[in-house]
């Protein structure tokens, strides 16, 4: 895209290519930087030789769109979290600094560290103006920064995809491999650095782009629930892409196989809140992590959860929330009126997604708050288990207590009429709708 920019703004010519570039390139986006496609960088600078030095910057300007568009979905989150602490932002690349500069400035980047091509009467002269920055070059460039800026390099953090980074990665007090090509990788296993992505939620394993919700999503059919009958209905309200919080009412542990299901349709991964007790589980735990869970203590004691959901949402993930908090116990669970919190509205409103709205019945059918185990039918005589999901809805500066109550309002047209027809439950009734013990 940035050769492409250099084209539209008559820095190159359109035919305009180093012998070899296409078959580096491809070669580089499958297997990372290599000494030849670095090579070819190298050389560049002789290329540009005579071009002129404000039409390159304004190329560099013109790309800002596009390169934006690639910037990981978690990378903002990441380098929010490095500034709140005090830190300086620094991009330290091989690229030219008046193609990266201007990206670099609309991404909130402090300062950046880049090869330079000597100027002379606004061209280019086909001559580095200091060190070609990769390497052991990029290594000395930013500890020359360092000094000049007073930073202390081992108090920094330093991210690097590439192996020919061990050296900067070495030298910086907390070393990070990000995306790491395999060479990288390797050494990073063996450091024990930390090993990270920002295309997905800390803790969130990869395996050839895929995460374990890819796999797992084909164990959540209602062909896994033999004793269950699932009628499911308006899956085509959920968008394909994009933020949106799936915001469903809560009666029974056994909600998770319906909505479950419904996340296995979407075929893209749903990040979900849960109560904490549930990361703490031995298996469990570890499993609602690597999908992307985001742990919700119910004592109110932090508001990272609402942090979490928030970066998975400004990432263009769905987000599944269950705006009750809890099961309703006793007498609760049968007030035909649905009592939520404002988070899911506020949430909502602070990103402008949209919540689809989805209404659960019959699953506490098939697990009693009061069991301790599913109560599953027989496959002759399954028991029913009824979703209805609704059209998106969108909440624009309203009140959040108001839109809460229109939100749950909603939630509950979705369910059965009798679920509408307040009425005074049996004892017994109310003991299947209390906790066990």
């Amino acid at each position: 895209m940035l050769h492409a920019a250099m084209v539209e703004g008559g820095v190159l010519d359109a035919g305009a290519h180093l012998p070899g570039d296409r078959h580096l390139y491809r070669f580089y986006d499958r297997f990372g930087e290599t000494v030849p496609s670095i090579g070819l960088a190298r050389l560049a600078v002789l290329a540009m030789r005579g071009r002129a030095a404000e039409a390159t910057l304004a190329a560099g300007e013109r790309a800002v769109p596009a390169l934006m568009a690639l910037v990981a979905p978690y990378a903002r989150r990441a380098l929010a979290e490095h500034r709140a602490a005090g830190r300086q932002l620094v991009l330290a690349t091989t690229s030219p600094a008046e193609l990266v500069t201007p990206f670099a400035s609309a991404f909130g980047i402090d300062d950046v560290i880049a090869t330079r091509y000597q100027v002379s009467g606004g061209r280019f002269t086909g001559r580095l103006e200091g060190r070609f920055v990769w390497g052991a070059g990029k290594w000395w460039a930013v500890r020359q920064w360092c000094r000049e800026a007073g930073v202390d390099a081992a108090a920094s953090h330093a991210y690097s995809d590439s192996v020919f980074d061990v050296p900067l990665l070495d030298s910086i007090g907390h070393p990070h491999a990000l995306n790491p090509d395999p060479r990288l990788a390797v050494v990073a296993a063996i450091r024990r650095w930390p090993i990270e992505s920002w295309e997905r939620p800390p803790g969130v394993p990869s395996l050839l782009g895929c995460e374990p919700y890819h796999a797992l999503r084909h164990l959540f059919r209602p062909g896994a629930f033999p004793g269950v009958r699932f009628d499911i209905e308006g899956l085509g309200h959920i968008p394909g892409s994009g933020p949106v919080l799936l915001a469903a009412n809560h009666r029974s542990y056994f909600d998770v196989a319906p909505l479950g299901i419904v996340a296995a349709r979407m075929g893209r991964p749903v990040r979900f809140l849960a109560k904490r007790e549930i990361f703490e589980a031995p298996v469990v735990g570890p499993l609602a992590r690597a999908l992307g869970g985001i742990p919700v203590d119910r004592t109110g004691g932090t508001t990272s959860p609402m942090a979490d959901a928030s970066a998975a949402l400004e990432a263009g993930d769905a987000v599944l929330v269950l705006p009750q908090g809890t099961i309703p116990r006793g007498e609760a669970f049968f007030d035909p009126v649905l009592v939520g919190k404002t988070g899911t509205v506020r949430l909502a409103m602070a990103i402008g997604a949209p919540v689809v709205p989805i209404g659960l019945w019959g699953t506490e059918a098939v697990w009693p708050r009061s069991a301790k185990v599913p109560q599953l039918g027989s496959p002759l005589r399954p028991l029913p288990v009824r979703v209805r999901i609704g059209p998106p809805i969108r909440f624009d500066r309203d009140d959040p207590t108001e839109a809460t109550e229109r939100l749950m309002a909603i939630i509950t047209s979705l369910l059965p009429p009798q679920a509408r027809v307040r009425y005074r439950p049996s004892a017994d009734e109310i003991a299947r709708a209390m906790p066990s013990g």
